[in-house]
């Protein structure tokens, strides 16, 4: 028996007694007490011996007893709570319960108060049970939501300051034990996204509203029709719909002509369903499970006569299609529409990139219970939208492939989510495969865990989601350190380029072929001449010939420019014609010239910020990044100082060229070193600018 003081055991058992009078009074006013799984839990199990079977099972030397207790508690709790889940959650049984199990959790040893005894305590408990019972079942009161929406307005914080909150470490706690609300994966991105408006803290309006549209949602996909003469696979399952009647217009546009059409998304494919004069013609289907396709999905603009003006596009593009497939999401103002289908089918794309990259795709339930996990995610994130209607949140703070392809070291947050799924042999309860049966979405035909392998991994679950959150917790702050800098460039960029600019680009169209000649030798299009340059290179370089080969150079170019001088070029070509003439119409060249002066603005600004970058790292604004390149730095100089120069060229020129081939790419196929540079450069800020006018 582990010892712990009296006046702890008395404010635990406290704890759990206001848990069962919350229990009996919620079953009791919704005559749910005739079940029997429900009434024995409720009404016939004690604390005293509830207490007594937890600490019976409780390992020597664990601390924190009472969270560990009140983690035992909510376990048991769950088994009758999520029987009958979606009636639950419309009559407001489990948001209530499930919330008052996170504020336990938080707290699990209430603060002595002199105000706050057990009395005010219990009869609080009743208070709440009393507002979330209806007094007429009968009555639907739709009201409730409409007033709930207030919640997420400008006056919220104050409206909510009366009733203890929860904070960000019990929801995460409370998504690892149920993923419903949230996935320890992403839980903390999703809370800070909720939590918004109300100072971080979860209030229980917020959170009822929440869990209440993701059964809507659910109860929505479930009524909706399949795509035309398509026949959906046993585990393929409607995750967005748009363009239908009761939705808003989805338009294709092929060439300059466009067509509107019903556009269905899966777990597994992208579906598009021109409108016919009665119904809908037959689907175009876009396989997205594919991972031996390169799939290419953009935004893109559109407008009339193919011309580019309105950006609420998408643009996908494959091996499997002759041309871009390319969907405008019109809306008055914004593109959260089109913002929202680009994340999503990103979201399907890198799901079944992941399971290919772990090898799941053998293991069913491991595949099962990935694609179960995106399926909640997409749920949550509709149900979020739907709260959030005047400010939409971010998508991917919903989604988890979509979000840790964007963060700083996203893949090391999937790559421990695969480790922990590894362990994974069969469906077990409360998994997201396990929370879909249960709202009656899905129907898995594996074998589940018995009770007694729940609890012989219950301690190592345990573990793996306190490693998982470990890592995600540190993951974030790298986003936030990271998202500071990127703050910080978006600041340095001007407005508007010259014109001149236009004038650069026909100059530097020479190079530019050079350049892709230069590309076609490497990429070996002609192995015979690769090879010769190649070896003429590297026996130049080993006879130390650098130097003849550069005289040759120089030598050339100044025999062109006598024979340019004897032929009297320089006198027939006094000015650089730049032609503007071209076959499109004026409104296409138009267009045109303003994409080019938007990517020349976006190079120029480029340049400026690599060149403020440089200097952060010269004049150490960045500490921790100055001292990596000074250690990289100090390595190569000893490097340079020892190797001779002409081997290291070598090794640096024949590791170009072997790059490109077949070996090469197979080499060299892991990308995360790059993904590491990449994101260290990212995280490097940048020194602010500030233009002024000295003559004013």
């Amino acid at each position: 028996m582990h010892a712990r003081p009296h006046a702890q055991t008395l404010d635990l058992r406290f704890t759990i007694v206001i848990a069962w009078i919350h229990a009996r009074e919620l079953y009791n006013a919704k005559a749910a007490i005739h079940s029997p799984i429900i009434g024995n839990w409720a009404l016939n199990t004690k604390p005293e011996s509830l207490v007594k079977e937890f600490e019976s099972g409780l390992k020597p030397g664990v601390d924190n007893y009472s969270r560990r207790l009140v983690e035992f508690c909510s376990l048991k709790a769950l088994e009758p709570l999520s029987c009958n889940l979606s009636e639950k959650i419309n009559n407001g049984e489990f948001s209530r319960f499930t919330y008052d199990m996170m504020l336990a959790w938080e707290k699990p040893t209430p603060l002595p108060d002199k105000h706050h005894t057990t009395e005010c305590i219990a009869k609080e408990s009743e208070d709440k049970i009393d507002s979330v019972v209806p007094v007429n079942e009968n009555q639907k009161d739709d009201s409730d939501d409409d007033d709930v929406s207030l919640f997420y307005s400008d006056i919220m914080p104050l409206l909510v300051s009366e009733e203890a909150s929860v904070g960000e470490d019990a929801y995460v706690w409370f998504g690892s034990l149920f993923p419903l609300a949230s996935d320890i994966v992403n839980a903390r991105f999703t809370f800070e996204t909720l939590t918004a408006a109300t100072a971080n803290r979860l209030h229980y309006p917020a959170y009822d509203r929440f869990i209440k549209e993701m059964d809507k949602y659910i109860d929505y996909l479930q009524k909706q029709a399949k795509p035309t003469e398509i026949e959906l696979a046993d585990d393929e399952f409607i995750l967005h719909v748009e363009g239908s009647a009761q939705t808003q217009k989805v338009v294709r546009h092929i060439g300059a002509s466009s067509w509107p059409g019903r556009l269905t998304l899966t777990n597994k494919a992208l579906y598009f369903e021109a409108s016919g004069i009665v119904s809908y013609e037959s689907a175009l289907k876009i396989n997205l499970w594919r991972t031996d396709v390169d799939h290419q999905v953009k935004a893109a603009s559109t407008g009339p006569w193919g011309a580019p003006l309105f950006d609420k596009a998408i643009s996908y593009q494959s091996s499997e299609i002759s041309e871009p497939l390319i969907i405008e999401f019109p809306e008055l103002t914004g593109s959260t529409r089109r913002d929202l289908w680009l994340a999503l089918i990103k979201e399907v794309i890198l799901l079944h990139q992941f399971i290919s990259m772990y090898n799941f795709s053998e293991s069913p339930v491991q595949s099962s219970e990935m694609h179960s996990r995106a399926i909640l995610g997409v749920i949550r994130l509709h149900a979020a939208r739907e709260m959030l209607k005047m400010s939409p949140p971010p998508p991917n703070s919903f989604l988890i492939f979509a979000l840790y392809d964007d963060v700083p070291k996203g893949d090391y947050v999937l790559e421990e989510l695969a480790n922990s799924l590894r362990q994974t042999s069969m469906i077990t309860p409360y998994g997201a495969t396990d929370v879909l049966k249960r709202l009656d979405l899905v129907s898995h035909p594996f074998e589940s865990s018995s009770q007694e392998k729940v609890q012989v991994l219950e301690e190592e679950q345990r573990n793996q989601a306190e490693s998982l959150d470990s890592t995600v917790g540190q993951i974030k702050d790298e986003a936030i350190e990271v998202g500071i800098a990127k703050a910080a460039v978006h600041e340095v960029k001007d407005e508007g380029i010259a014109d001149s600019l236009l004038v650069l680009v026909n100059l530097l169209r020479p190079f530019r072929i050079i350049l892709s000649w230069l590309q076609r030798l490497v990429s070996w299009e002609r192995p015979a001449r690769t090879s010769f340059l190649l070896v003429i290179t590297l026996v130049t370089i080993y006879i130390e010939g650098v130097g003849y080969a550069l005289s040759a150079l120089l030598a050339g170019i100044a025999g062109a420019s006598i024979l340019s001088k004897k032929k009297h070029i320089g006198e027939r070509d006094s000015e650089v014609v730049i032609d503007t003439s071209s076959d499109k119409s004026t409104m296409e060249s138009v267009v045109e010239a303003q994409q080019t002066l938007k990517e020349l603005h976006k190079i120029v600004t480029a340049v400026n910020i690599t060149i403020l970058k440089i200097w952060s790292l010269f004049t150490s604004r960045s500490t921790k990044h100055t001292d990596k390149v000074i250690w990289v730095m100090t390595g190569v100089a000893l490097v340079l100082a020892i190797v001779p120069f002409k081997y290291i060229l070598i090794g640096a020129i024949t590791s170009l060229f072997v790059a490109n081939t077949s070996i090469g790419k197979s080499m060299s196929s892991n990308p995360q070193g790059a993904r590491r540079l990449h994101e260290w450069w990212d995280s490097i800020p940048v020194i602010p600018v500030r233009i002024v006018d000295s003559s004013s």
